[in-house]
């Protein structure tokens, strides 16, 4: 196990929960906090990303980020990582597999807001991650119905776990992904960056 990564040890589950966090805020929180409850993980891990291939224009500093991720969070089991930037890997595909191979005997979860499902599709490798870690989506304001006719909400209907079974998905075998619904914080990253408050 290197030092500088977090610890985690065989046979516990941890959620990952990646992003640019440019800002971190509440509704972050918050999805991380439900996802501890709702999926049954013994830890939550914000992945802070150095960048989003998806998106034009870089984030604010990586130590900004970190440094406001890590005033912000007030869970003793959540924690806030530069993983990807210590490993080397751009992309979520790589970087899920890199951690299976650092955390032999982890069961790791990916999570992401009902928004992210929408456009699953587009990320390099989509279908890499379904088949390696399950992977639990989180209802955000106005994305439920766009994440439910999703293409890979299509694609992996036969593996959908019921929302009432939440709980049980960091143990099962990937492919598996479950939808929950959640109290909606609507705050957003966007909207604090347009109000000039970031």
């Amino acid at each position: 196990m290197r030092s500088d990564l977090p610890l985690a040890l065989p046979g516990q589950t941890v959620g990952l929960f990646g992003g640019s966090f440019d800002p971190p805020h509440a509704g972050h929180l918050h999805v991380s906090r439900e996802a501890l409850k709702r999926f049954g993980l013994d830890r939550v891990w914000w992945l802070v990303s150095p960048g989003n291939p998806l998106k034009p224009n870089g984030p604010a500093a990586m130590a900004r980020r970190m440094d406001a991720a890590r005033a912000l969070v007030d869970h003793p089991r959540i924690t806030v990582t530069d993983i990807e930037a210590r490993i080397g890997t751009r992309y979520t595909a790589q970087t899920i597999a890199r951690l299976v191979g650092l955390y032999p005997g982890v069961r790791f979860v990916w999570l992401m807001g009902a928004d992210n499902l929408a456009q699953f599709h587009r990320w390099q490798d989509w279908q890499d991650i379904m088949k390696r870690v399950p992977v639990g989506v989180l209802a955000r304001p106005g994305s439920r119905i766009a994440a439910r006719t999703a293409k890979a909400a299509s694609i992996y209907r036969h593996a959908r776990l019921p929302s009432e079974d939440a709980g049980l998905l960091a143990r099962l075998p990937a492919p598996a992904w479950c939808f929950v619904n959640l109290p909606m914080v609507t705050t957003s990253s966007s909207a604090i960056r347009a109000s000039g408050a970031w």
